[in-house]
């Protein structure tokens, strides 16, 4: 029984850990050839060995554009085209509330999590097949107003944004574009937010006690999702934001 991705390129950025090492190798599951990015190297390489087949690992910064160009040089030489590009990279962050953020910790956040985004799929268009899938990661964050996560949510409505336009200047070539806008998911992202363990338990169990699902979401039900956004079973549904956040903002 063939992969609901059968034969499909994907670039899955932040590919080694959390949400993007899920979906890789959900795609890998589901019959694609799926390249990984990641910042560390061992990591990557440990992110490779344990998806175990069809996947290459490639180094790299999405704030670096030399680093995307190298990723899409590897993708060119080994493959030749790209069907799905799942932009996922991102930094967390909670950051003093409103004039006490600091402009280093804002530049980080945006350079990451929206100019990442752009360039990303920016430097993959003459790669994109005619037909294919663009899933960028949002957040539900986007939404709502967090103290302290002013610049986390205002890049993430960037993304959504972007998903929106580029829906629409690539539909002449049947390439859909959506986001998908995960609530509080258990990844190694919320170990970069600068709080302390303490902290971060009792800032997580107070956004926990907010999710109607009374729990954390799961890595593999965003993969689940993100599948679902990139495969024909999506095949009418471009410029959408796919919320999957335990009803968080929805009930």
């Amino acid at each position: 029984m063939s992969g609901k991705l059968e034969g499909k390129v994907a670039v899955v950025t932040g590919g080694s850990s959390g949400i993007g090492l899920a979906i890789a190798k959900e795609f890998v599951e589901q019959g694609a050839y799926v390249f990984i990015t990641g910042r560390r190297a061992t990591e990557l390489e440990k992110a490779a060995e344990e998806i175990g087949r069809n996947v290459t690992p490639v180094q790299g910064d999405v704030a670096k554009l030399a680093d995307l160009d190298e990723l899409y040089d590897v993708v060119r030489r080994e493959q030749g085209r790209v069907d799905v590009v799942v932009a996922n990279a991102a930094v967390g962050g909670l950051a003093p509330e409103g004039a006490a953020a600091s402009p280093e910790h804002y530049d980080k956040v945006f350079t990451v999590n929206a100019r990442g985004v752009f360039f990303t799929v920016q430097k993959a268009v003459d790669l994109l097949s005619d037909g294919a899938a663009i899933v960028l990661v949002a957040s539900n964050a986007h939404s709502l107003g967090i103290p302290g996560f002013g610049p986390y949510s205002a890049s993430k409505a960037a993304v959504r944004s972007f998903a929106r336009t580029w829906a629409a200047e690539f539909s002449g070539r049947g390439i859909r574009v959506n986001t998908l806008s995960p609530g509080p998911i258990d990844t190694p992202i919320y170990d970069t937010s600068g709080l302390t363990r303490e902290e971060s338990d009792e800032f997580l169990n107070g956004i926990i006690s907010q999710v109607p699902l009374r729990r954390m979401g799961r890595p593999e039900e965003m993969a689940a999702a993100a599948l679902f956004l990139a495969s024909s079973d999506s095949g009418f549904i471009t410029g959408v934001d796919l919320v999957a956040d335990g009803g968080m903002t929805q009930i």
